[in-house]
């Protein structure tokens, strides 16, 4: 193939796709870069970004609540939901146009549209086709809602930051980090809340100890929690949208979100044309170079079957990029990959769960603390932190950190550098804390915990 048009061509301009786009051409390749929606892909324009500033917004009514019994006195604030929605907009344009800006500065070409594999060497945009030596997928993920009667009225988690109007009465349908986190956001924002997930317990997945803990705080921040309902139908009315659910009862909302999970975002790009194998889960299958069945063509990120976290498809992005093109033989370490979830108090964990500690490791010692966050023995508010260590009894190491509280996330990302490089229970207890933080108690709790 000595006449090409580009080295690699990328499908999908979001954080892995972007990334890779950009340590290819500073390797020295040739790269275009297709995308039909908008730059920075689902974090950047409905994910990530959109979601954690709403987030900050949400949390400002609980701040002016609790200032009071700190001495602060004033009238009673009254939020603006277009102001923030036009806020965000504007600040979601300024990083499209940064991402934009990245790829120029490298001298890779975007390509404005919708993208179709032709063929393992071809990619059509609208009418021109272009050749490469290299295909990357890196087209992410889309919200899925299921089909039922008035399915069509919900909306998702890409259209729920930008309702025309504020929703008093919102109705979550989920029990993932999504749909704990807008539940966390409305409710914070002054919407009467109710969430519904289908299964006993939401947040499936996360250590037993925090589901349990972050129903119990979700719940009494104010949020309608219901465990084993779902919904039959959706119907208009005068008053709103009718939600008939699986128990018998009705509700009435002005907005029913959808947050039921993402599937990979393959339609239409011309998968039929290749010989690319999917998984059972409809994701991708690759190998540990992102090389898909069909030679020529590979995919990383939330479209192949891996964590759907932004910073593991940039480690994708970046990982595939110096095997491809430059001297690096790199792979990317999926253990003690931390998360957070930013419902309110936040969710920050790394490692193991207990039940997977023990599939593992067999015996292991568990540490576990609850308490008032410092703040609010003087605001009053009923909110209670929860921190856990996990830990190989066999060989000291702690292999599973979880807390429910405030910064839960900020606090993590330190603990998970301590965990990637193998600290033990006793690195924990010969660290000094940082007195009076909530972050001390991890190199602090010295007893065992024990089933009373």
């Amino acid at each position: 193939m000595s006449d090409i048009d580009y080295d690699l061509f990328v499908i999908g301009a979001g954080s892995g796709g972007v990334r890779a786009a950009r340590m290819a051409a500073g390797f020295g390749a040739k790269v275009a870069i297709a995308e039909e929606q908008y730059m920075g892909g689902t974090c950047v324009n409905v994910g990530c970004v959109p979601k954690k500033l709403y987030v900050y917004a949400s949390e400002f009514g609980k701040g002016f609540s609790d200032a009071r019994e700190f001495g602060w006195q004033g009238e009673v604030q009254r939020f603006d939901w277009t102001t923030l929605r036009d806020n965000k907009k504007t600040e979601i344009s300024r990083l499209n146009a940064i991402y934009r800006k990245l790829l120029s500065g490298v001298d890779a070409d975007v390509i404005d549209g919708r993208a179709t594999i032709i063929n393992s060497n071809t990619v059509a945009v609208g009418d021109k086709h272009y050749t490469a030596r290299k295909i990357l997928i890196a087209t992410g993920g889309w919200p899925h809602v299921p089909d039922f009667p008035g399915s069509d009225l919900a909306v998702s988690s890409n259209e729920i930051f930008d309702l025309d109007s504020f929703p008093e009465r919102i109705v979550i349908v989920g029990g993932g980090y999504i749909a704990v986190e807008f539940a966390g956001i409305f409710n914070g924002l002054g919407a009467r809340v109710t969430q519904l997930y289908r299964g006993p317990l939401f947040l499936r997945g996360f250590d037993a100890d925090i589901r349990a803990h972050a129903s119990q705080e979700i719940r009494k921040s104010g949020v309608d929690l219901r465990f084993e309902t779902n919904v039959e139908s959706i119907t208009r009315s005068a008053d709103g949208l009718q939600l008939t659910l699986t128990d018998g009862e009705t509700l009435t909302a002005d907005t029913v979100l959808y947050a039921t999970g993402r599937k990979p975002n393959l339609e239409g790009l011309g998968l039929e044309n290749v010989n690319v194998d999917l998984t059972a889960t409809g994701s991708i299958a690759v190998d540990g170079d992102f090389q898909t069945s069909e030679p020529g063509v590979f995919a990383l990120g939330d479209c192949t079957d891996t964590m759907e976290l932004t910073p593991v498809a940039l480690a994708e992005g970046m990982a595939f990029a110096r095997k491809q093109f430059g001297a690096a033989q790199p792979s990317v370490d999926y253990e003690f990959i931390p998360t957070a979830v930013f419902c309110q108090p936040n969710i920050g964990t790394v490692g193991f769960t207990e039940d997977e500690a023990r599939a593992e490791f067999g015996e292991v010692t568990l540490y576990k603390s609850v308490f008032r966050p410092m703040k609010h023995t003087i605001s009053g508010r009923d909110e209670k932190t929860f921190m856990k260590l996990i830990v190989d009894s066999a060989s000291d190491r702690v292999v599973g950190v979880h807390m429910m509280g405030p910064d839960a996330g900020e606090i993590i990302q330190g603990i998970a550098i301590a965990l990637k490089a193998g600290a033990t229970k006793a690195i924990f207890d010969s660290t000094i804390g940082i007195h009076p933080t909530a972050a001390e108690e991890f190199v602090t709790m010295r007893e065992p915990w024990t089933e009373d």
